[in-house]
């Protein structure tokens, strides 16, 4: 399926996912036929306290069909038609605005990302890392030896003291997780995951399942299963381990296969995140079609400003009910190489769509990134195992809490360690994704492509069905620095949490935070703090000014985050 390839933290525009805040197993109104009402849904925000029988009038009389509500939120999606729908719709005293929550029928803009694995297309080289020497240690398994960001956050040591509670749960937001892996299946919660992101046959193609919806424990983009292996893989003596090896994985799926995150299963995903209580998710995306949403852009229709701010609206609403019902955010910065205080012109929106993407000028005031720069959420940079920042990573004062290992290919510039696999950050991967991408064959085995990937295989003794056992990829990108703060988070959860009503575990998202960053490794800014990439193959548009103290600056925010102060310190 995935004939467009985008990553889901990508600097092109990209990304994630949703799944369902309503706690329903399945997909209202997903199918991508026409139905009455138009092609397109659109997100609806009642306004507080308007009557609701009104609201529902006056989408009807805007031409609007109701696919269903969001009661927790005050949200109605519905089905109309492409353009004039949300200016109609503002004219009502009882709506506070509407956005398009899931465009159908229509092809993306954007060029794919290709950060994530630019180790593929450079042709780069691994070091043959062995990783057999770290089976003999209780609190590794046989690949750790390779997983730099673990020892960097000192999460190996972290292992002896707490791997973490299978009482906490932990939500992965993104493009599904692949629970047939070994190092997954140990932890994946088949009950409380759900998947309502219905694929888009236009963008994603041809649906592999009946209707469309891929089951729970699939995914095809392998984004969502790196992101949940870093957090979480098991500690089972097979592959490797996550920051949190013993902590319980829940896929809230609400992206596409080919990366797109569009807003309507982005709320529906907190949301149910907050009602079936999840103590931790992790966000390594932005919401579709805008690299910024903006109140009152002048480059931007009415609509598409009307749209944006209802947007804006909606992702606060959600991210702070799910916060208040005591989930604990992590958000990945973004890969476009900018500090978010400074943003420099927008040139990749709108990514979807009928209009091409066109220069936004971006003012730092009523713009913002969703939804890593929304109410709550703990914003990540991203890191190479020099712990220098990442060339691709955005960073800032005003929106980097932390930072942790993202990988860096042209980290350890004119040393033997530059430019090779192993400076990316390896975790788990669905199979059939490395086969639709030529890195394994139809019988399991790894091609020369995949070697030269670092694509690496491990089955327990005796399996012989490939599908039964571990693969493994490398990535890069902002969007594997947040699972590395996820699963500190939850480790911190595991170890000072206390049981609530109904034997329900948890801890307050404000004191999760207040330990994350309270423990992290203090790192100053660099020598001089205008930091170049030219050497690396840069332009200088990826010069990057480090401004702030040591205690706290826009590339490390409070610091590194540190999964073994974080579970003794206090």
């Amino acid at each position: 399926m995935r004939d467009v390839r985008r990553s889901l933290c990508a600097a092109t525009g990209a990304i994630a996912l949703l799944a369902g805040a309503l706690a329903v197993p399945a997909i209202a109104g997903a199918e991508t036929t026409a139905v009455a009402g138009g092609t397109t849904e659109y997100l609806v925000l009642v306004k507080d306290g308007a009557d609701q029988a009104q609201a529902l009038a006056a989408v009807q009389a805007a031409g609007g069909s109701v696919v269903k509500e969001n009661a927790n939120l005050g949200t109605i999606t519905v089905r109309a038609a492409d353009s004039g729908f949300v200016t109609r719709l503002s004219k009502s005293p009882a709506i506070d605005g509407a956005a398009r929550a899931r465009p159908i029928g229509k092809l993306p803009q954007a060029r794919p990302s290709v950060v994530e694995q630019e180790h593929l297309s450079a042709g780069a080289k691994g070091k043959g890392v062995a990783g057999k020497k770290a089976a003999k240690n209780k609190t590794a398994d046989p690949l750790d030896a390779q997983l730099w960001g673990l020892k960097m956050i000192r999460a190996d040591l972290a292992h002896a003291k707490h791997p973490g509670k299978k009482a906490v749960k932990v939500g992965v937001l993104d493009s599904g997780i692949d629970a047939r892996n070994p190092d997954i299946a140990p932890n994946f919660d088949w009950n409380l995951s759900r998947n309502f992101a219905a694929d888009l046959p236009e963008i994603d193609g041809p649906c592999e399942f009946r209707g469309c919806v891929d089951p729970v424990g699939w995914d095809d983009s392998g984004h969502g299963t790196h992101v949940a292996g870093t957090i979480g893989a098991a500690l089972n003596g097979l592959g490797v381990s996550g920051v949190a090896p013993n902590v319980t994985l829940v896929e809230i799926r609400g992206g596409q296969d080919s990366g797109y995150v569009f807003l309507g299963p982005v709320l529906e995903a907190l949301t149910y995140a907050g009602d079936v209580g999840l103590d931790v998710v992790n966000m390594s995306f932005y919401i579709d079609p805008w690299l910024y949403n903006c109140t009152n852009n002048p480059a931007d229709s009415p609509e598409a400003q009307a749209e944006q701010r209802a947007t804006i609206k909606a992702v606060k609403r959600a991210l702070n009910y799910a916060h208040g019902k005591g989930v604990t955010l992590v958000g990945s910065l973004g890969n476009n190489h900018e500090d978010l205080g400074k943003p420099r012109d927008d040139i990749s929106s709108p990514d979807f769509g009928d209009v091409p993407p066109y220069t936004r000028p971006i003012d730092n005031a009523t713009c913002v990134d969703l939804p890593v720069e929304g109410p709550n959420v703990i914003g990540v940079s991203a890191l190479g195992p020099s712990a220098k920042k990442a060339d691709y990573s955005n960073y800032g004062v005003e929106q980097t809490d932390v930072a942790a290992p993202g990988g860096w290919f042209r980290d350890y510039f004119g040393t033997a360690d530059h430019r090779v696999n192993e400076n990316l950050i390896l975790s788990t991967y669905p199979v059939n994704t490395l086969q639709a991408d030529g890195l394994v064959d139809a019988a399991g085995a790894i091609t020369p492509d995949g070697v030269a990937g670092g694509v690496q295989k491990q089955c327990a003794p005796g399996v012989t069905d490939y599908t039964k056992c571990g693969y493994y990829n490398w990535l890069q990108g902002t969007s594997m620095a947040s699972p590395h703060a996820t699963g500190v988070a939850a480790l911190i959860v595991s170890e000072y949490g206390k049981k609530g009503p109904r034997n329900s575990f948890g801890m307050a998202p404000t004191k999760v935070r207040s330990i994350l960053l309270d423990s992290a490794q203090e790192r100053a800014c660099p020598t001089p703090p205008l930091q170049t990439y030219v050497n690396e193959g840069r332009t200088p548009e990826f010069d990057a000014l480090c401004e702030g103290s040591r205690k706290f600056n826009g590339f490390y925010g409070h610091g590194i985050i540190d999964a073994y102060a974080a579970v003794t310190r206090y």
